[in-house]
């Protein structure tokens, strides 16, 4: 057998093992997301009690001006990812198993309610009917129902299989996953107030809780969904982006060091937001990803060991191109959110800065991280069934 093979096969095996926390890791994750922001600002000396109102409408942080050094570093720092996603994208390190067919079959007739759900609940959210106008606050899910069975319907084009139709129960679970999913990092954002909504104040809280909830349903089904459907690309196919292996030697180790890393930098944007505002992105991800380490799960950075790079690109792009469409449908709706970034609020795609768009990276790791806490290995990783 061919030692590439032989070494893909050992690869897979290696991460069969399950990646779901144990009720009381989860319970550690939980309250280490919800108190390390609120120890910071307890220790920072400020009142805690703004910080727990609800709604989240009232900006509380206010923000550091433009600077050419930070805007720099952040353009950097996502030029650097940019070029060594390419790059890893141009290795040829051979074909370790056929890349799968491309399907020719149509496009389910369910996809085209999808597209037709796009295009009208677009149309619906940057017009001002008199006759809608109830309902107008209420649209900005229309584009992403339509978007997410769009997509899965394309997946099942392409590869006959798709999240929605190879587990749907555990997809509908998704939505509500997302839901709060979604409202912890609408928590986190209390402490940094990177982004605040318009249009919504005549909104009591249980309306606001409600139309909110609907919105963040959509958000881990999209970026997964789309997660699903690069993967039937045969740049991303089980023959490429395999290289660059990175082992550690001593993994519980550095996962305990990563884990107080983490914990720190989120205890941290309560007591400094304006520079340390872009982990609200990063850290919850690693407490994740550590805690899976410590209590020897596998963790979605697993794959490196066989220096399996795919993944982890597809999930950033997913999110990525999720990213483009949240700020474009955002940007002409009624009800709709505004950025205030640190040091960087300039050179505007939408309402987005373009610096910021690089935070969609380590968001699509994150989405990925859960997704594979919910779903079977095949689902996400369909090639290594």
């Amino acid at each position: 057998m061919n030692d590439a093979v032989k070494t893909d096969r050992a690869c897979k095996l290696e991460q069969e093992a399950s990646n779901t926390l144990s009720p009381p890791l989860f319970g550690i994750m939980a309250l280490m997301l919800v108190g390390l922001p609120l120890i910071g600002i307890y220790l920072s000396g400020t009142q805690v009690a703004p910080f727990l109102k609800f709604p989240p409408l009232t900006r509380y942080v206010q923000h550091a001006p433009f600077s050419w050094p930070y805007f720099a570093f952040y353009a950097l720092l996502d030029a650097v990812l940019l070029f060594f996603s390419v790059y890893l994208l141009r290795q040829r390190p051979g074909t370790l198993r056929p890349p799968a067919v491309v399907s020719r079959r149509p496009l389910p007739r369910w996809g085209w309610s999808g597209l037709f759900c796009m295009l009208g609940g677009w149309f619906l959210a940057w017009t001002r009917f008199g006759w809608f106008s109830a309902w107008q606050a209420h649209t900005f899910c229309l584009p992403w129902i339509g978007y997410i069975i769009l997509v899965n319907a394309l997946c099942v084009k392409r590869r006959n299989t798709s999240l929605m139709t190879d587990a749907p129960c555990r997809f509908a679970v998704l939505i509500l996953v997302s839901t709060l999913f979604w409202w912890v990092f609408e928590y986190l954002n209390r402490f940094v107030q990177n982004w605040y909504y318009v249009g919504v104040d005549e909104l009591g809280p249980l309306a606001y809780t409600a139309f909110a909830s609907l919105a963040f349903a959509t958000v881990l089904p999209a970026v997964l969904s789309t997660y699903r459907v690069l993967l039937t690309f045969s740049i991303f196919g089980s023959n490429r982006v395999r290289t660059l292996k990175i082992k550690i030697p001593w993994p519980r180790a550095t996962a305990g060091v990563i884990l107080a890393g983490a914990a720190a930098g989120l205890a941290l944007i309560g007591v400094y937001p304006d520079i340390f505002f872009s982990l609200l992105w990063i850290s919850p991800l690693l407490i994740i990803s550590a805690l899976q380490a410590l209590s020897g799960r596998e963790t979605i950075f697993s794959s490196l060991r066989c220096g399996d790079w795919r993944h982890l690109i597809c999930a950033a792009l997913a999110a990525l191109i999720c990213g483009f469409f949240w700020e474009l449908w955002n940007i002409g709706s009624l009800a709709r959110w505004k950025y205030s970034l640190p040091y960087v609020e300039r050179y505007h795609l939408f309402a987005m800065p373009i610096i910021g768009y690089g935070g969609y990276l380590p968001f699509g790791l994150a989405c990925l991280a859960i997704g594979g806490m919910m779903f079977r290995r095949r689902h996400l990783y369909p090639d290594a069934a």
